[in-house]
């Protein structure tokens, strides 16, 4: 007993070190391995991977009915009364309309065989085989666009890691100035040269730039936990990002859209998928006209007696084979408006595949519009980020030589913060409508 409890002790704790170890795993991932590791460990991929393998049975399913199948059977009866049956008495010397009843039969009586069946032609089982092979092919691509989805997640959530970790190095460089401003101003003040409410105004400044700065901790910390959602990654791993946003470049001028580029979408793909389906639909339907014809060949013994130590110490044999023709003759216009609506269900794809189309090329319009305001936005904003650098560094000389005021300076802070954020924001969006533009041409495969 004590070496049971001891070894379940152990046990417990080797599993409770390996947990530990796992929940203080640590990644250092680019942008790339956070995509890879997504798709081999984000659950809707490996759903999707899953299905591809079922959809792979299912055509194995359906080419197994054309294969030859082979059953046996095996049957006992016991009659506790053999059952009686009434024989005209004519045929005994009886008088007319008189029955003698007589019992035909044993006690006991058993049987065993083994059928053999083959499927030599069936139009629908032919078709049913194509839509097999297309459903997998369906499956296939609908886990292309479970990856295609995951990868625009994961490279999202990726740039909101990296513009928050960009906030965050300029207000730390905002921190480090204003609190060597206020250092500075605290030491004005104490020798008579500067009030104190210039001293408060920076400290008024510091204290809120502080306060961002855990909110945007705070912000970063739950975008790097979305990061990991979205990767499949356990939410207790340490993820670090090794990538930098000044790595990622955008194109300022943008090549001629090809007209065609709707062909590259999955999307597009999966509905002439499903066309196709809908085209084999209708092709069964009008295959059920067809006669179906199969081949099958049995072979039984049969055991009768009235004892039954004794019953299988006799066999009756019997062996067959034959041809079976099955031909629909009249089903009261069933399969008729089952065509019909088969082939209204075809007509219905292509309208969808024109509406996609017309939808992709307009949402390739708007992801390039966005794109080309995010770039103008961008650059405006770095403008004015600069210019709200150099109007800081020229009031802080002004104040420094007693000509400007705390005030012009204070005021020259608050509108770099204002345009760094401004900045930060124009940054965010033109990365997530780069990655909306990509999407839309197709390129994220």
């Amino acid at each position: 007993m004590r070496y049971t409890l001891l070894s379940l002790i152990a046990l417990l704790t080797i599993g409770a070190n390996r947990v530990s170890a796992q929940q203080l795993s640590t990644y250092q991932f680019s942008l790339q391995d956070a995509i890879e590791y997504a798709l081999k460990h984000q659950s809707g991929v490996l759903n999707a991977e899953l299905d591809v393998q079922m959809a792979k049975n299912k055509v194995r399913e359906t080419t197994a009915m054309g294969l030859p199948q082979v059953n046996t059977t095996f049957n006992f009866q016991d009659f506790l009364k053999v059952p009686t049956s009434l024989i005209p008495g004519e045929f005994f010397g009886e008088p007319a309309g008189t029955f003698i009843p007589v019992q035909f039969g044993v006690k006991y009586q058993s049987s065993a065989g083994v059928e053999v069946s083959q499927l030599i032609f069936d139009g629908s089982y032919l078709v049913g085989l194509q839509a097999a092979k297309t459903f997998k092919e369906l499956s296939v691509r609908n886990s292309k666009r479970t990856q295609i989805e995951t990868t625009v997640a994961v490279t999202k959530a990726y740039y909101s890691v990296l513009v928050s970790n960009e906030q965050l190095n300029l207000l730390d460089a905002n921190l480090s100035r204003l609190k060597k401003s206020l250092f500075d101003t605290e030491a004005y003040y104490k020798n008579g040269f500067v009030e104190k409410v210039d001293v408060d105004r920076l400290r008024v400044l510091t204290n809120n730039l502080e306060t961002e700065r855990q909110n945007v901790l705070r912000l970063l910390e739950l975008n790097t936990q979305l990061l990991k959602f979205q990767m499949g990654m356990p939410i207790e791993a340490n993820l670090n990002t090794t990538d930098t946003i000044q790595q990622f470049t955008v194109d300022k001028e943008m090549s001629e859209i090809d007209s065609a580029a709707y062909t590259k979408r999955i999307e597009y793909s999966l509905l002439e998928t499903q066309k196709k389906l809908n085209q084999l639909d209708l092709k069964r339907y009008k295959s059920q006209f067809l006669p179906s014809i199969a081949a099958f060949g049995a072979f039984s013994r049969s055991y009768q007696n009235n004892s039954f130590s004794n019953l299988y110490d006799t066999s009756f044999p019997t062996q067959l084979v034959g041809l079976r023709l099955s031909l629909p003759i009249f089903t009261s216009g069933q399969r008729i408006y089952r065509i019909k609506n088969a082939q209204i269900e075809v007509f219905k794809s292509e309208n969808n595949l024109e509406n996609l189309k017309n939808g992709i090329s307009l949402e390739i319009a708007q992801a390039k519009t966005n794109y080309l305001n995010g770039l103008n936005s961008l650059e405006s904003q770095k403008r004015n980020m600069e210019l709200s650098q150099e109007i800081l560094r020229v009031s802080r000389v002004k104040y420094e030589q007693g000509v400007g005021s705390s005030l012009e300076v204070t005021s020259a802070e608050t509108s770099l913060k204002e345009s760094q954020n401004n900045y930060i924001k124009a940054l965010y969006d033109l990365l997530i409508n780069k990655v909306n533009l990509d999407r839309a041409l197709g390129k994220i495969n």
